[in-house]
């Protein structure tokens, strides 16, 4: 296998060991397989460097010291091991009109509408189209940066319902948000020694150094070149122009819903929009629940919803995606193949959500909330601060109770380790998944249709989970 000779070099702003493109030889590092995708990535984008991520908890503190010194995370004195990040206003949420899906035939991507009117399921981008959109984009998109590899598992390493991919990016926030969402580094790595297959992510902020405009917030990243793309054929993915977590953080929605989806129907599986928990009655009968909620529509507040019913107990699988299979008895299995939270922070508060709150008390990584002057979060639904304690809001700017705009985005972010939830299920981690006994359906839907609703038999609820419509939110899309 001819590919990158690495060497051991340092990069500036104390962002741990990188290492740098020589020569044409061989990687003993990296398996074949990796080596291979890594060189074609490094030969398309001309990074500086490369660096292979171990995840260990000393890499991870250079990779945010080195964030915190080019002014792109801010750290927060009154949590341990907390971060602010400010991105640029124009690089907020997913970008579903800048997301396709790339096939040979439209047909295998989405349904036709008659009349040539556009889909409301998914947009799709032709091969021939594609191939010009990456020329136009991912050459020398790295320059002067340093490439990321990011070996990652969705699920517990090992398991035989988990699935691997590696990510290359030229952005360190990306890589202390994939080293919280998934599990990642060395062990990965191990795995894929072995030679499974894993799904191929390159993304870049598309700001090749030195840069030809200033940048907002000190965050990297080209709104007007924006392109999220999938190709399922191969199990690529391809985001480019965006350091948003939907957009950049490939292991989430791109892999885990996206190409997964295509992966688990072409091996008899599901990948779905759903949290998952755990119930248990007065009586000690323990049942698990799957439930269907667009973003910023309530999974997590449910996931992790606290009873008020004595007697009832609720604990967290997942609070967003689940894969499910049928196990050889024919029951419904179900993992949460993410190792984290990435939670829409507005709404969350002690009333609403207290075990979240717990959760990301420390190693949180907040994106584009308020601040306070006593190196704390603020977002709306929280209790006023305490007197004297004044608010920053998420463009940096001081902000007052009353002001026509909000303090934090209300698609601001917390991102942190699922572990650290006080009532995660004992199962969370169970390599064979816990048995899921019934499906919930649901969105913003304010008036029109009852509250709550059971359907008729398993086949009405298919009908009747279909059918289903939400409003918008915040998380779907950047509306200037």
């Amino acid at each position: 296998m001819s590919c990158l000779l690495l060497g051991v070099i340092r990069r500036h702003g104390g962002v741990g060991a990188s290492v740098g493109i020589r020569s044409l030889a061989s990687i003993p590092s990296l398996p074949p397989a990796v080596a291979e995708f890594v060189k074609r990535a490094a030969d398309e984008c001309k990074p500086t460097g490369v660096h292979v991520v171990t995840g260990t908890p000393e890499e991870t503190a250079n990779i945010l010291a080195g964030l915190e010194k080019d002014g792109m995370v801010k750290k927060l004195p009154k949590y341990e091991n907390c971060w602010l990040a400010r991105t640029d206003p124009k690089d907020v949420a997913r970008v579903e009109s800048k997301t396709v899906i790339v096939t040979k035939n439209q047909r295998d991507t989405i349904p036709i509408p008659a009349g040539g009117a556009k889909s409301q399921l998914g947009s799709w981008m032709s091969e021939s189209d594609w191939q010009k959109a990456r020329e136009e984009r991912f050459p020398g998109c790295m320059a002067g940066r340093t490439m990321y590899v990011i070996p990652f598992s969705m699920g517990p390493v090992g398991s035989t319902l988990s699935k691997y991919g590696v990510q290359v990016t030229d952005s360190p926030y990306v890589v202390a948000s994939m080293g919280i969402m998934t599990r990642m580094g060395t062990p990965v790595l191990k795995k894929l020694a072995e030679g499974v297959d894993f799904v191929r992510c390159q993304h870049s902020v598309g700001r090749p150094l030195p840069l030809k405009a200033p940048l907002v917030n000190s965050w990297p990243c080209n709104p007007d070149k924006v392109l999220i793309s999938h190709l399922p054929d191969i199990r690529q993915i391809m985001s480019f122009g965006s350091g948003y977590g939907g957009n950049s953080l490939l292991g989430k929605k791109c892999f885990a819903l996206r190409i997964a989806s295509r992966i688990a129907k072409d091996e008899g599986w599901l990948a779905e929009h759903m949290l998952i928990l755990g119930i248990t009655n007065p009586q000690g009968v323990k049942r698990y629940v799957a439930a269907a909620f667009p973003s910023a529509c309530g999974k997590t507040n449910l996931a992790m919803m606290k009873p008020t019913l004595p007697g009832w107990r609720v604990e967290c699988v997942g609070d967003d995606i689940a894969w499910m299979k049928f196990d050889s008895q024919g029951k419904l299995r179900a993992i949460n193949p993410e190792n984290g939270f990435f939670g829409v922070a507005p709404g969350t508060s002690d009333k609403t959500n207290p075990y979240a709150m717990a959760t990301i008390a420390k190693n949180t990584v907040f994106t584009n909330v308020g601040e306070t002057s006593d190196g704390g979060v603020w977002w709306e639904g929280l209790d006023p601060p305490a007197a004297g304690v004044t608010l920053t809001d998420w463009h940096g700017k001081t902000w007052k109770q009353g002001s026509s705009t909000p303090c934090a985005h209300p698609n601001s972010r917390f991102c942190a380790p699922a572990a650290q939830c006080p009532i995660i299920d004992p199962q969370w981690e169970s390599e064979e998944g816990v048995p899921i006994d019934a499906i919930i359906f649901g969105g913003r839907r304010p008036e029109g249709v009852p509250l709550v609703y059971e359907s008729f038999n398993w086949q009405h609820g298919v009908f009747v989970g279909a059918s289903m419509r939400s409003e918008a939110t915040a998380a779907a899309e950047h509306k200037g």
